[in-house]
């Protein structure tokens, strides 16, 4: 079965490849590089023995994606392209929607051209907004997201929907990430952000390999058991594990269906700080600032669905996210500029 993975080189896409490539997909790559390196497949080689094809390209260039669909006898497309920064969003929203929006609606217009009917989505738990409850399920209202970037996953979830109407025989998996961490856990992949992390483990871990001075934990006010906001962690390597269920889910012609993939279980910012203390011995300063506007007290997943519909279960915990995270970080201390 041949899979094409956009944006395949970046972190959650890398560990997606090796899990794919292990477990004998035959993979094509397309990314920019915008928010990945190069590095990467060799690396991806490292860990599998295989080498994905790879085309370097942006899907917002129809021309590519008609080419690679011709050379290519793609079965199935799992779509992680996307540009990711919060901060970022609010200040160029324009930017996102032409790229992530946008993007999507050039994908689905080759993938239809060229007869492709199958979807795995990177959607995100961003598209629930401000959760009236906790866990949250598929089924609960979704909008009043708090950023552009979040809104442009729901933008493209309400556009997927509208696709699936009129092209009654594509499969596609809409997958609502919680918060991935992690690394794979021979330290050749991981998390490497573009300057100053926007999320907690890479901050951590910086602080860790002596980048970093300490890290700001923003809020100690919120209703949860320390006062710090509550999290769903999943290891990147579950959440690569999950879109291997979903690409079996599609071979049922299910239609379109969504699905979290968390753990279920909420995690604190300082329960985060002391498992990486506690798994790898290493003191992690901390400075309490005030809050961040739209943050909020709990956000966990519900994951029941993906369990019962696609046997999906997470394997991994929080040590062995803080453990493969500082494995990633002490080998990789700039990431992979070497």
């Amino acid at each position: 079965m041949a899979i094409l993975v956009t944006g395949g080189t970046g972190y959650i896409g890398s560990h997606t490849v090796v899990q794919l490539l292990q477990n004998g997909y035959d993979v094509a790559i397309i990314d920019n590089f915008s928010n990945s390196k190069p590095e990467v497949l060799e690396r991806i080689t490292q860990i599998t023995g295989k080498t994905p094809r790879f085309y370097e390209g942006d899907i917002l260039d129809g021309k590519k994606l008609d080419m690679i669909f011709d050379n290519e006898n793609i079965d199935a497309v799992i779509h992680f392209a996307g540009l990711k920064s919060v901060a970022e969003s609010v200040q160029k929203p324009e930017l996102y929607i032409s790229n992530n929006v946008g993007g999507t609606m050039v994908l689905l217009k080759y993938m239809a051209k060229h007869n492709v009917k199958n979807l795995v989505f990177s959607s995100s738990a961003t598209v629930y907004g401000v959760p009236k409850h906790v866990p949250l399920c598929e089924d609960d209202e979704v909008g009043g997201c708090t950023n552009p970037y979040g809104q442009t996953k729901l933008d493209i979830e309400f556009l997927l929907k509208d696709y699936a109407k009129i092209h009654k025989d594509a499969n596609i998996a809409i997958l609502r990430y919680f918060n991935p961490i992690g690394a794979h856990p021979c330290g050749l992949i991981g998390e490497d952000p573009n300057g100053i992390p926007n999320n907690l483990m890479p901050y951590i871990t910086q602080v860790a390999v002596g980048k970093r001075d300490h890290l700001n934990v923003f809020g100690s006010d919120y209703k949860t058991h320390d006062g710090t906001g509550v999290r769903d962690y999943i290891h990147v390597v579950d959440l690569a594990r999950g879109h291997l269920c979903a690409l079996k889910k599609l071979e049922e012609k299910p239609g379109l269906v969504i699905y979290n993939l968390g753990t279920g279980k909420g995690t604190s910012v300082l329960d985060l700080v002391k498992a990486f203390e506690q798994v790898n011995n290493i003191k992690i300063p901390y400075v309490i600032c005030d809050r961040r506007p739209g943050d909020v007290d709990e956000n966990y997943a519900n994951c029941d669905k993906a369990y019962k519909e696609m046997g999906f279960k997470t394997e991994l915990d929080i040590f062995d996210a803080c453990r493969d995270s500082w494995n990633w970080q002490k080998k990789n201390p700039n990431g992979y500029d070497k």
